[in-house]
């Protein structure tokens, strides 16, 4: 611990500015993706994120307590605006996150906190989060930071392989004995990331998990939660969808049918989508319509943008009943911050 105290106080020196997004950047054919009343929308979210982080590096998520994912999450969103460990306002915030995230990395690679609630979950996101930072750490394991961040998030990869079922898929729990859908796709972008960042990925543990996404489509094109039968509902299809694109698949029939779903179910302001899981529905749909690209993208983001921007509260938060407001910000400001193109995972 005194290790990584040393190491982030020594980066916590440099602070530099992020760096502006470019014009080229701020638009997208004909689509102004980036407008005034979102980057001010951005600023009092980051306001908030920062003046809520406890003195430990957590952030705590409502009745969940201290939660990796929601610190990792938060630092998400930090980085989303061009943030790195060791540039710009929140650099010291993302330090103090990952400091956290290190410290709760078991000896078995599994990231989770005392306070958790179905592990995996908060371990996909950890693990995501750890190929972010990792990805965009100047010197990778050659550093003392680096090294540290490179064997957390191998170890963490190393337990997503290993605790995948047979069915290709993940749950609750770091046990191969269950799996649906939501649980998988944290670990899909997981993986993801950590192959962007250079890390070997077993190639048999993607193909096995897509085909796992596969089986629980529905022939309306929505998904159920798990490969037996159920309804579809719209956040755990959003998941799906997304889950096959951060697979390697761009082109494909399930995408295509799934798209069509999302369109004709949760589209911002023009249906009577429910509102559960609203924040994390939107979190993968919005990277699904980003990734679809043309019609779809130009159609999704203006209407989120605006049911975001005129849902914030007067403090900079955005209201999440179950997991907390950190919870329902993070998503939020990951969400508006996603044409911004700063975070690996989602650069085309």
């Amino acid at each position: 611990m005194n290790t990584l105290r040393t190491i982030i106080a020594a980066l916590s020196i440099s602070s530099a500015a992020p760096l502006a997004v470019a014009q080229s950047d701020r638009e997208s054919g004909n689509l102004q993706e980036i407008t005034s009343d979102l980057d001010q929308s951005v600023a009092r979210g980051l306001e908030y994120l920062a003046s809520t982080q406890l003195d430990d590096g957590a952030w705590e998520g409502g009745r969940f307590g201290k939660n990796v994912a929601i610190t990792s999450l938060a630092c998400l969103a930090m980085m989303g605006d061009g943030n790195t460990a060791s540039r710009g306002p929140y650099s010291d915030h993302i330090l103090r996150g990952l400091g956290f995230i290190l410290e709760s990395t078991k000896e078995n690679g599994l990231i989770a906190a005392d306070a958790n609630n179905g592990p995996m979950y908060g371990h996909g996101f950890a693990t995501l989060f750890l190929g972010e930072v990792y990805g965009m750490t100047p010197g990778g394991p050659d550093t003392a930071l680096g090294g540290r961040i490179h064997d957390a998030l191998l170890r963490a990869v190393r337990l997503i392989e290993q605790t995948q079922n047979e069915e290709g898929g993940w749950r609750y729990n770091p046990v191969p004995y269950d799996a649906d859908v939501s649980v998988t796709i944290c670990q899909i972008m997981a993986l993801r990331s950590a192959r962007n960042a250079g890390i070997d990925v077993s190639s048999e543990t993607i193909d096995r998990a897509v085909e796992y996404v596969r089986k629980t489509q529905n022939p309306d094109g929505g998904f159920r939660y798990q490969v037996s039968a159920g309804a579809s509902a719209w956040p755990r299809s959003a998941a799906g969808v997304a889950s096959l694109y951060y697979a390697g698949i761009y082109s494909d029939d399930s995408i295509d049918r799934g798209l069509e779903y999302l369109m004709g179910t949760a589209l911002p302001g023009s249906t009577t989508a429910s509102r559960s899981h609203y924040f994390y529905g939107q979190y993968y749909a919005v990277q699904s319509m980003f990734l679809a690209g043309g019609e779809h993208w130009e159609t999704w983001w203006p209407a989120i943008r605006k049911e975001l921007i005129e849902s914030q509260l007067p403090e900079g938060a955005w209201e999440e009943r179950s997991a907390g407001r950190v919870y329902g910000t993070a998503m939020s400001l990951i969400i508006l911050q996603m044409p911004k193109r700063y975070l690996p995972i989602f650069q085309k």
